[in-house]
């Protein structure tokens, strides 16, 4: 393999010894990818399903609270919701891209095999590939995802914080909740963590990873921002939310607070029955089917580029 052909051109001997023990900054080519340049992107959005995107506006109420709106691009070509984007306070998230463009999921495949030829025995069970357009000094707020993670920067620059996940920066029961609801919830935040916080700068060409369920936070530079993020689960961190669901379950609905997380034995196979039936139950649906409704759709001769929508308006 020549170095053109690599998408990992910065990695290390000792990266795969750190990969989910350590956050880890590796350089990487996909920020040239044709797939990632600008046109291609524009054309991306304007096919891309409404159910597999979210359009995300953010304000200020007036006691300061951080607001999210949905949103809706309502047809308006793909580069001017890039300069929309541009423009400020909105963030696009092309979900599961592999699953709506075969060339994306051919990509993520080449690059995790490369990942997997570097790390004997690193094998995942599933990839996915989303996309993320952000405006500059766009924030995304303190929070942690069950699957490994890796975010690639292509436009732009971003700080991103990383604290360990563990007490006080993580509570296990912060982890069995996500778990149930199907979503992130936001975790409590202070201030303080920062000081045990690593922090990395991202420019186009930077590639960070770090180890299952860390808590995690982003800020951008006064720029726009195109990343990439992947999300892999193996056998072991499969076997690990499985656990928190089954644990969230005990503790919602039998009221018991189980603490073992051994991933193997009788243990482990009872709650893996449990929270299967848990996911095949209406409860489990009822729980996991929210959503937030639409309230604006893009359109460029408006104030702000955005018209608001009646609330009971889910953009159809």
């Amino acid at each position: 393999m020549t170095s053109d052909e690599r998408t990992l051109v910065g990695w290390q001997a000792d990266h795969a010894e750190q990969w989910n023990r350590a956050a880890i900054h590796v350089p990487h080519t996909l920020h040239r990818a044709p797939l990632f340049a600008l046109d291609a992107l524009a054309e991306l959005i304007e096919r891309y399903p409404k159910d597999a995107y979210a359009l995300v506006h953010t304000n200020h109420t007036s006691d300061g609270q951080r607001r999210w709106r949905e949103g809706d691009r309502a047809g308006m070509p793909g580069r001017q919701v890039i300069d929309a984007i541009a423009g400020g306070s909105l963030w696009l998230n092309l979900r599961d891209v592999g699953r709506y463009d075969r060339r994306y999921a051919d990509l993520l495949d080449a690059t995790y095999a490369e990942i997997g030829a570097r790390m004997p025995g690193f094998a995942p069970r599933s990839l996915k590939m989303g996309i993320l357009i952000s405006s500059p000094r766009a924030q995304v707020h303190y929070h942690c995802d069950l699957p490994g993670q890796a975010l690639w920067q292509i436009v732009g620059r971003k700080r991103v914080y990383v604290y360990a996940p563990q007490p006080p920066f993580l509570e296990r029961q912060a982890l069995e909740d996500i778990a149930y609801a199907g979503f992130e919830f936001k975790l409590d935040y202070r201030p303080e963590f920062d000081a045990s916080a690593q922090v990395f700068d991202l420019a186009p060409g930077g590639m960070l990873t770090w180890p299952l369920n860390s808590p995690h936070r982003v800020d951008n530079e006064d720029c726009l921002n195109i990343s990439v993020t992947t999300e892999h689960w193996t056998d072991d961190n499969r076997r690990s939310q499985q656990i928190h669901l089954a644990h969230a379950v005990l503790r919602r609905h039998l009221g018991w607070s189980a603490r073992s997380q051994a991933r193997s034995g009788p243990s482990y196979w009872a709650k893996a029955a449990l929270q299967a039936a848990w996911r095949r139950s209406p409860w489990a649906a009822q729980v996991q089917q929210a959503s937030r409704p639409v309230e604006f759709r893009l359109d460029p001769r408006a104030p702000g580029g955005m018209v608001d929508l009646p609330t009971a308006d889910h953009g159809q």
